[in-house]
């Protein structure tokens, strides 16, 4: 693992500290963000791991998604998950109508911690 890999990870991890404290304290939209960039940043090190990078959120989730999901490294599942935290991280951020509930950020967040973790299992 690089050193930008290991500092991608580390802004993964505490982006989801800080997604439990705000779920902890009754924001679960802005939980769902922070989860959101836990597995964006988590995302952007694997690619990085392969000699990519990407200026825009739509970029890295496409090239996430065939890099490591279409090409089996990791189960589809991985791919689903980081564009539906995509959806919740613009419902929480921008969609002042709409809420996230504390069950979806919980969803989220836990489906990020299983993301950082396949991250770094494979940034070995």
């Amino acid at each position: 693992m690089t050193e930008d890999q290991r500092l991608l990870l580390d802004e993964a991890a505490e982006s989801l500290e800080a997604a439990e404290l705000l779920l902890a304290n009754h924001f679960p939209g802005f939980a769902a963000s922070r989860g959101y960039h836990a597995m964006f940043h988590a995302a952007q090190a694997l690619l990085d791991s392969l000699g990519l990078s990407f200026s825009s959120h739509a970029a890295t989730l496409s090239a996430f998604g065939r890099e490591f999901t279409k090409s089996g490294k990791l189960p589809a599942d991985y791919h689903r998950w980081l564009l539906s935290a995509q959806d919740a991280r613009l419902t929480g951020d921008y969609d002042a109508t709409a809420r996230i509930s504390p069950e979806h950020a919980r969803e989220v967040l836990d489906h990020a911690r299983l993301f950082i973790e396949a991250s770094r299992r494979l940034l070995v």
